[in-house]
């Protein structure tokens, strides 16, 4: 796959992840886990589906080593051990649980089991992560730049988001605090948190979904800093010139990522 491709992926695995541990609930709490989102993530993993029993389990084979086993239930944990092994501790069928060894494991399970809930889902989302190519030249930087620029020129919404998302990913940009957020307008931007809560945020982009005017603003702002903010709302509304507006903003994106290696 190409880098614009598997830069995408990336950003594909983080989204499943997010909603996943969203579903587990506040912590304490006993939040059926979305198995859906957590089945694509499975999908872009090394993990293959095998049902055994009443389990759905999901197996990695490791070189040398008992392979790795997820169940998909609300607890998704993961095992070193074999299928044979999980099958009794999780679905054990009655002549198994009359043996003292097997009452055993099924009531202990801290000598195989690596993981459970979140750790289980982030581990899978590093598995999946580690393997993309997310290696880049210059020329696949401009490339992005250039769809973004084309897309702007040629009013296409999602071709903008897509570049936009993927110079997000970059630069670790990030979504808006509250004070920053506008109906109707998608924004990223640097976002710095300070010990006392107070977030600085910029540079950011900022695209109208009415009508895809896409502007800047190259300084950080504190949320602290209501005249700023509000000059902030003023820039996206059209009523102040930002620094930079129109596929010049995709200029400054490329140079930002090719000026951080």
């Amino acid at each position: 796959m190409s880098f614009k491709e598997n830069l995408l992926k990336k950003i594909q695995i983080r989204q499943l992840t997010r909603k996943v541990l969203a579903s587990f609930g506040p912590p304490g709490s006993p939040g059926k886990i979305d198995k859906d989102a957590m089945r694509s993530l499975l999908e872009m993993s090394p993990y293959r589906y095998q049902r055994e029993r009443d389990l759905d389990l999901f197996i990695e084979k490791r070189d040398g080593e008992p392979s790795r086993i997820l169940v998909l239930d609300n607890e998704l944990p993961i095992y070193r051990t074999t299928v044979e092994d999980v099958a009794i501790r999780k679905s054990p069928y009655t002549k198994e649980m009359l043996r003292i060894g097997n009452i055993i494991k099924i009531l202990k399970d801290s000598d195989v089991k690596i993981s459970r809930r979140e750790e289980s889902v982030q581990l899978i989302q590093k598995e999946c992560t580690d393997r993309l190519d997310l290696s880049y030249n210059a020329s696949d930087i401009e490339a992005i730049a250039k769809d973004g620029r084309d897309s702007l020129e040629n009013g296409y919404s999602d071709g903008i988001l897509e570049s936009l998302a993927l110079f997000a990913e970059l630069l670790g940009w990030q979504p808006p605090p509250k004070a920053f957020q506008i109906r109707h307008h998608e924004i990223c931007g640097a976002a710095t948190e300070k010990q006392s809560g107070e977030i600085v945020y910029g540079p950011a982009v900022i695209l109208s979904l009415i009508d895809n005017s896409l502007k800047m603003i190259k300084d950080g702002i504190s949320t602290l800093d209501q005249a700023k903010v509000a000059f902030f709302r003023q820039i996206a509304q059209g009523k102040k010139k930002p620094d930079i507006e129109g596929t010049e903003v995709f200029k400054y994106l490329k140079d930002a990522v090719l000026n951080k290696r």
